[in-house]
């Protein structure tokens, strides 16, 4: 062979021999439907084998050709997967924990034979087909009776009843925890059921009323819907900067500090207080006696409408603190009012409340310099404003800047008051009691003090406090009975309260 024949010949190709370039045909021909038959029919005979993935295949292949058939495959192959992703998250999350999650809501349970899992491994997951699930009983037929002769059940049979009573306890309301009553066989007389379900009713209404007075009370440091409306109004009005939080908390009110804004009629002091009456009720069912007896307040009290009464209590204590701040006694000044809502001056300084007489820290010298103080307040409260505070004792006396406060004169009354006396001794006994306990010689006994604050001059005797106590009734008494015929006080009065008592809001 030369070798110009060699290098004429055409090379070899890697991939075989190629195949002859199919004949060209024109548009008609391939629209034609006996060439298509004619293509079907040659493919039917020579199996085409140049897709090596077609060796793979195993010789029983599904059949393929239909489209619902093989979408259904893929959804099967893809819920599979899913299914083994949830098992494998499972056991990540439960481990060797007792207690266990469960992803069966999630799951697409489809049987197939290949599982991962052993063949006697049970799936708990799918517990709509558990051999162990309790069967519901079943219901009597309308006839009213099932079996035959001596095999006659009836709807009253005690064991049906108490099955069907345990099978009821699943539509007691989700915080009920029933159990699982129906797996252990247990039964239920109609006397037991019944109990239970009154008892979850009774439950479900006390949680109502629960939630009820939480959102409409003012609770221990929180305040109500209302009350925080009225504070966001106080905010966005200019008088309050803003409201810094819970300074002191107490049998009837919340106190707040506040940082003051501005006031057209009066200036705001930079740091003031929102004293909050706490609007639920118990904590002024056995305190209405402060209020109902004043003469100032009387003809304004209602025993039919509680509510009002607290906002009376905040109206009352305003009033007392204007008699207090004319006669110059320490005390704190009011800004505003707002139902039952005060804003007064801070006693304090740089947010930090001043101590209560109890916790103040003082010396000898400082407590003999309190009592004197705390004497003369009380003899002008009484001779000048002509009130009582009613409840005064070291927890409702503040120490600033050498000073002694007074605070809390919402239960003041007047010495005409039926108990107004018997409540200025219990304030002068507390008052003995604390300064004797401090160590103040100087300090009085309680008759001593008593007589003089009010320069009645009871005879102390033998220090008798039953024979004290029975003069004291017996004034009370003589000035009631005194009231009644002539239709006025016997006691001076002053008209130094800041005016009358102010008119319910208009928006109320």
């Amino acid at each position: 062979m030369d070798q110009s024949g060699v290098t004429a010949q055409t090379p070899k190709s890697p991939w075989g021999s190629a195949a002859p370039a199919a004949p060209a045909c024109s548009l008609a021909e391939v629209m034609s439907e006996q060439l298509a038959k004619q293509l079907d029919e040659e493919n039917a005979v020579v199996p085409a084998l140049s897709d090596p993935a077609a060796e793979l295949l195993p010789d029983e292949a599904p059949d393929t050709t239909s489209d619902l058939m093989l979408a259904q495959m893929l959804q099967m192959q893809f819920d599979r997967e899913f299914d083994d992703q949830l098992r494998r998250e499972e056991k990540k999350f439960n481990g060797d924990s007792k207690v266990s999650i469960s992803f069966e809501n999630y799951r697409m349970v489809h049987p197939y034979d290949d599982s991962d899992s052993s063949g006697d491994e049970v799936d708990w997951q799918d517990t709509r087909h558990d051999p162990y699930r309790a069967d519901k009983p079943q219901t009597t037929p309308r006839k009213g009776f099932t079996g035959k002769g001596k095999n006659i059940t009836t709807k009253h049979d005690e064991v049906t009843c108490g099955r069907k009573n345990t099978a009821r306890m699943d539509n007691f309301a989700p915080e009920v925890h029933v159990g699982d009553g129906l797996g252990m066989d247990l039964k239920l007389s109609n006397q037991v059921f019944n109990s239970l379900k009154r008892h979850c009713y009774s439950e479900q209404r006390r949680s109502a009323r629960l939630h009820e007075k939480k959102e409409h009370s003012t609770a221990e440091q929180a305040v109500d819907p209302r009350t925080r409306l009225l504070m966001y109004k106080m905010v966005n009005a200019g008088v309050l900067e803003n409201i810094n939080g819970c300074i002191s908390t107490g049998k009837e009110s919340v106190v707040f500090h506040a940082d003051g804004g501005s006031l057209e009629e009066q200036p705001v002091p930079d740091e003031v207080v929102l004293k909050v009456f706490k609007t639920t009720l118990n904590e002024f069912k056995n305190r209405d006696r402060y209020i109902k007896d004043d003469y100032r307040f009387k003809d304004r009290f209602s025993k039919l409408n509680p509510r009002k009464i607290i906002r009376l209590w905040a109206e009352k204590e305003m009033h007392n603190l204007g008699r207090m701040k004319k006669a110059e006694i320490p005390c704190p000044e009011v800004v505003l009012l707002k139902k039952h809502i005060l804003v007064m001056s801070f006693i304090g300084k740089d947010h930090v409340p001043a101590p209560k007489l109890k916790d103040a820290m003082l010396n000898s010298e400082d407590l003999k310099n309190a009592y004197y103080q705390v004497l003369h307040v009380m003899q002008q409260l009484y001779q000048e404003c002509n009130l009582v505070h009613a409840d005064l004792s070291e927890y409702n006396m503040l120490w600033h800047e050498g000073k002694v406060w007074l605070i809390d004169v919402s239960q003041s009354v007047e010495p005409t008051h039926p108990h107004g006396l018997e409540f200025l001794f219990r304030d002068c006994r507390n008052v003995s009691t604390f300064f004797q306990k401090r160590g103040v010689s100087e300090a009085m006994s309680t008759y001593d003090l008593f007589n003089a604050v009010t320069g009645l001059n009871i005879p102390v005797g033998a220090e008798d406090e039953a024979e004290f106590m029975a003069e004291i009734v017996a004034l009370e008494k003589r000035n009631e009975d005194h009231i009644q015929k002539r239709g006025k006080k016997t006691f001076p009065v002053t008209s130094e309260d800041g005016g009358p008592p102010l008119e319910p809001d208009a928006d109320d």
